[in-house]
Order: C-alpha cells, then structure tokens, then sequence
C-alpha cells in the first residue's frame, strides 16, 4: 500500500490531464486518510501478534521502528501538512513545504523497515 500510493498515485495524480493542484490536493488527502487508517490497524495488529507471539528481538525492533515512524509522520509532520493543504484549498498562495520531503523520507523508512521485517520473519529470525 505505502508504495503504491506515496510512490505510484501521489505523484501521477498531477500529471493527469485536468488535475489541478486543488483537485489533487483534495483528492490525496482522502487517500492518504485511508492509507493512515489502514496503516495504524494494521500497526494494532501487528503489535498485538508481536507481543502474542514472543518474537526474538530483531523482528521486534523492525515493527518498533514502524510504528514510530508512522507516529512521527501522523503526529508530527501530517498535521503541518494538513495545514498548508488547508490554505491552498481556501485559495491562497503559499510557499513549497519542506515537510513533503520529511514525509517522502519516512515512507521509505518504512518501506525499508518492512522489508527489514519480513527478511527476518521468512529468514526465521
């Protein structure tokens, strides 16, 4: 999910023919709510099989690092974003957001922690 929305549809939403940056700005934040949704349920269940589970510390850590970098990009960074995203929809001019940056490089966190993940559960670590 994390790599076919934030590296696939976020970025091509734009280049659509009509797409304006309203339009898109509209249309990733339902996304990326119900991307964030799925995210922290799935984080839930995670955990919970984690402690279930006793895993050895490896596996254990990978999911620690998940579920820290979604807190810092939901408690941290989204909400800076939401509120730039809130004034260009009400139609003012504002400047390009680092925070875009900040958030892009947390996912690949993630992308990396997850693989991390299940290199060692399938390694059986």
């Amino acid at each position: 999910m994390v790599l076919a929305i934030s590296f696939l549809e976020a970025p091509l939403k734009f280049r659509a023919p009509g797409v304006t940056t309203v339009i898109g700005l509209g249309i990733g934040r339902l996304v990326f709510r119900a991307l964030n949704v799925a995210e922290l349920v799935l984080a839930v269940v995670v955990v919970v099989g984690v402690v279930l589970a006793g895993l050895p510390l490896g596996p254990a850590v990978a999911v620690g690092v998940l579920v820290v970098v979604l807190a810092v990009q939901l408690g941290v960074v989204r909400p800076g974003l939401n509120r730039r995203s809130d004034r260009v929809l009400a139609g003012e001019e504002v400047p390009r957001s680092r925070a875009h940056l900040v958030y892009i490089g947390l996912e690949v966190a993630k992308v990396v922690a997850l693989v991390v993940l299940g290199a060692l559960l399938l390694g059986g670590a």
